[in-house]
């Protein structure tokens, strides 16, 4: 994992939490479209933009009713320079939010999992504490501290606050596509920072809207959602110029899921085996603020 000047980690744990929705990471494409999509689309009827409308707002509930699914991860981060792209493969409860994994960068693995919106991870050997192979950090108490209560605004299984968010004007049909050699249909959208929940605190890390793509197949099911975030870094005490631009980091992460129903194995690691971080994240999280 590489840290740059500006405060921002980029590496491995970039992805630490997608599953469970942390706010300091999105789902996009590592691109505009999917490889050989069908721009077709022309110029929507308001009649065709409020059917758009209404298949994104119901993609969640559709796809959380699957109940499991298989997910593969790609999540670029680049901030001063450095750019590092993350993969993951798993497994994910759509309903629970708890997720398996087996995460990859920089010629680096580990296994995640997270389990009642905790996060547990096995680092590789040299980077464990101690002598326990696993840390775990508890997501919701590092919402709270960031200032946003629910951990799961950004889990693509039970965001249902996107829904409250979009409108007609916001929904935009772009093509047709072939996700995993399944038909889907792709619509870009643009969520309203400001209608989400702790959408306040949202809107000082990522700005007022939240540029988001998702292709649904013929069910209404996400089969790829897409979000690209700009995060600005926290201002560093001592820091000799608060006049300069602030630095950020750019992350693109594009989640696709497939085989709904599979079976999940979401279990904590014996507890004698696991180094709790969450003071530690809690602190870095407070000195950030």
């Amino acid at each position: 994992m590489v840290r740059s000047s500006g405060g921002i980690r980029v590496g491995a744990a970039t992805v630490a939490g997608v599953l469970a929705g942390t706010v300091l990471v999105g789902c996009g494409n590592d691109g505009d479209s999917a490889e050989g999509e069908d721009r077709s689309a022309g110029k929507e009827t308001s009649s065709a933009r409020e059917q758009g409308t209404e298949a994104v707002r119901s993609a969640y509930d559709r796809t959380a009713e699957q109940g499991t699914a298989r997910v593969t991860l790609r999540v670029r981060t680049s901030a001063d320079g450095t750019s590092v792209t993350a993969n993951g493969r798993g497994t994910v409860d759509l309903e629970a939010g708890d997720s398996v994994m087996t995460l990859g960068a920089q010629g680096e693995r580990m296994e995640q999992r997270v389990v009642d919106q905790v996060l547990y991870q096995k680092l590789p050997r040299d980077q464990a504490p101690g002598d326990k192979p696993w840390i775990k950090i508890d997501l919701r108490k590092v919402a709270e501290r960031q200032g946003v209560g629910d951990p799961s605004v950004n889990d693509p299984a039970r965001a249902a606050a996107f829904a409250k968010a979009i409108d007609d004007k916001d929904v935009t049909r772009k093509g047709t596509a072939e996700v995993g050699e399944v038909n889907t249909t792709h619509y870009r959208v643009a969520v309203d920072i400001a209608e989400l929940p702790d959408g306040a605190a949202l809107r000082q890390q990522l700005g007022p809207t939240l540029p988001m793509d998702v292709w649904l197949d013929d069910d209404g099911r996400i089969r790829r959602q897409q979000i690209d975030m700009t995060l600005k870094a926290p201002a560093q005490s001592g820091a000799p110029d608060r006049s300069s631009s602030p630095r950020t980091a750019k992350i693109r992460t594009v989640m696709e899921f497939s085989d709904f129903g599979t079976d999940v194995k979401a279990e904590a690691p014996p507890s004698r085996q696991v180094t709790d971080l969450t003071r530690k994240a809690l602190e870095g999280s407070q000195k950030q603020s």
